[in-house]
């Protein structure tokens, strides 16, 4: 059903991928949704990539061709919240090596930022008590 609306070239395309995510088991979802993120409304492409995250939720992993069309949009196009997706539900094991890169960046900025952040804090708090003793 999917193919014929999509030979047919109909509208929310995208969206349907997400039911294929959700109804249909992964391997045959995947070449649906691979094509459904080549669409040219870029909203439905969008919908498209929330049916890889929704995959990766639900299925713990992702097919190489879902890998590759994450890879090829980038963390930080309309692949970002997918690829977040991925990292969260589907095991280190299973992740292909450049996503595993992917996570150890962002977990070391992560950890950065956090210590840039307490340390702004403990900054803030060293300062409000010398002003508060300094102007008495």
């Amino acid at each position: 059903m999917w193919d014929a609306a999509f030979e047919r070239g109909e509208a929310h395309l995208g969206t349907g991928a997400i039911g294929l995510a959700l109804r249909c088991p992964l391997e045959e979802a995947s070449p649906r949704i691979v094509r459904a993120t080549r669409l040219p409304d870029r909203g439905e492409r969008g919908f498209a990539f929330t049916a890889v995250g929704t995959a990766a939720r639900l299925n713990g992993e992702l097919t190489p061709e879902l890998y590759s069309v994450l890879r090829a949009e980038g963390a930080k196009g309309l692949a970002a919240a997918a690829i977040d997706d991925t990292l969260t539900f589907v095991p280190w094991r299973k992740l292909p090596l450049w996503l595993k890169g992917r996570s150890v960046s962002v977990t070391v900025r992560n950890k950065l930022e956090g210590w840039w952040l307490r340390s702004e804090d403990a900054v803030g708090d060293a300062w409000r008590t010398v002003r508060r003793f300094t102007h008495r």
